[in-house]
C-alpha cells in the first residue's frame, strides 16, 4: 500500500507531563482513518504536530513519502485541516473568509469556492457575515475551507462538533463522496464512536497519550461477538445460579454491576424464568452485538465504561 502519512516515534513534552509519545502511524493513501482516544488522550495534539501547528519534541513525521522539516513544510499545501474550532474573521462574509484563505495557497478560483460552498449546504449565504453564523454553520464553513483546493490529505478534529443530527449525516456523507469519488484520504477524530464506525476504513486506538493499537473495521467485525448483558436485584446470587444452574461460565461482571453473557447455550428465556423462580427481580436483559464501542473500552478499560 502506498503510504501518504507515517510518524516515527512521534513524541511531544509538555512543561508538566509528556503530552504524546512514541507515536507511530501509518496512513495508506485513499482510506479514512479515524483517531479514537478520550478527551485528553492526546488526538488534538498528535493533529497539530502532523498539520505543523506544534513543532514534535522529538520523532519524524513522513508526508507523501518526505520528510517534514522546516525546509519542506510546503507539502502541507496538499492537506487540509480543521484543528479543534475553525477560526475565522467575524466581521468578513463567508466567501470573503474563503478568498484570504486562496490567495494564502496561492489559488484563485471562485468556481471553486462556490462548488465547496455548495457541498456543505451553504450556497446562498456567501454574503453573510461569519459573526451570524451558528457553531454548526461555522463548522460546516470550515470544512469547506478545508476541502476547496481538493487536497489529497484532509486532516479534520471533531468534524461533526456542534451539529444537528442531518448535519452529522450530511459530513459523513460528504467526507464518504470526496474520499470515493476523488480519492482523498482522511484522518478524523471523533468521541461519536458509533458515527466513526459508520465512516472509517481503519482506526488507531489512542490512550494517555499513548498509540495502543491500528486495526482495520473489518478485522474489528470478526472478533466481534455477541452478548447478555443483565442487571438484577441481586448480582452475587445471580452470578451462582448462572454458573450451577445454567452452567454458564463465560461471563463477567462490568461496571455498575452489569453481567455480560458470552456463552449463549442458554436463552434469555431460560435465564430469566431460573432468576424468576428464584424471586430475583430483573431490570434488565438484553442481548447485543459488539461494537466499536465495545472495542474501544476494551482496548483502554479492560471492557468496562467509564461513566
Amino acid at each position: 500500500m502506498i503510504s501518504v502519512l507515517k510518524t516515527t516515534g512521534l513524541t511531544k513534552k509538555g512543561k508538566r507531563r509528556q503530552l504524546v509519545e512514541n507515536i507511530n502511524l501509518h496512513i495508506h493513501k485513499g482510506e479514512i482513518y479515524g483517531l479514537l482516544g478520550q478527551n485528553g488522550a492526546g488526538k488534538t495534539t498528535i493533529m497539530k504536530m502532523l498539520t505543523g501547528i506544534l513543532k514534535p519534541t522529538s520523532g519524524v513525521i513522513e508526508l507523501f513519502g518526505q520528510r517534514l522539516t522546516e525546509s519542506s513544510k510546503f507539502m502541507l499545501t496538499r492537506v487540509g485541516s480543521i484543528i479543534e474550532y475553525p477560526i475565522f474573521f467575524e466581521h468578513l462574509t463567508a466567501m470573503e473568509n474563503l478568498k484570504l484563505h486562496c490567495e494564502y495557497l496561492g489559488y484563485y478560483d471562485d468556481k471553486g469556492i462556490k462548488q465547496a460552498l455548495d457541498m456543505v449546504q451553504l450556497r446562498g449565504i456567501e454574503d453573510k457575515c461569519v459573526k451570524e453564523f451558528s457553531l454548526g454553520m461555522k463548522q460546516r464553513l470550515g470544512i469547506a475551507r478545508a476541502i476547496i483546493t481538493k487536497p489529497e490529505l484532509i486532516i479534520l478534529d471533531e468534524p461533526t462538533n456542534g451539529l444537528d443530527p442531518i448535519g452529522i449525516k450530511d459530513t459523513r456523507d460528504l467526507i464518504l463522496m470526496l474520499n470515493k469519488e476523488y480519492g482523498i484520504t482522511f484522518i478524523l477524530s471523533s468521541h461519536i464512536l458509533g458515527e466513526m464506525e459508520q465512516v472509517v476504513d481503519r482506526i488507531g486506538v489512542i490512550d494517555n497519550g499513548r498509540l495502543i493499537n491500528e486495526v482495520t473495521l473489518e478485522d474489528i467485525r470478526k472478533q466481534r461477538s455477541d452478548y447478555i448483558e443483565l442487571l438484577t436485584t441481586d448480582v452475587q446470587k445471580t452470578l451462582y445460579l448462572l454458573e450451577n444452574e445454567l452452567h454458564i461460565s463465560n461471563m463477567k461482571i462490568m461496571q455498575g454491576n452489569r453481567i455480560r453473557i458470552y456463552d449463549l447455550t442458554r436463552s434469555q428465556s431460560d435465564i430469566s424464568k431460573l432468576l424468576i423462580l428464584h424471586d430475583i427481580g430483573i431490570e434488565e436483559i438484553q442481548k447485543h452485538t459488539s461494537s466499536l464501542e465495545d472495542y474501544f473500552y476494551e482496548q483502554i478499560n479492560g471492557g468496562e465504561k467509564i461513566v
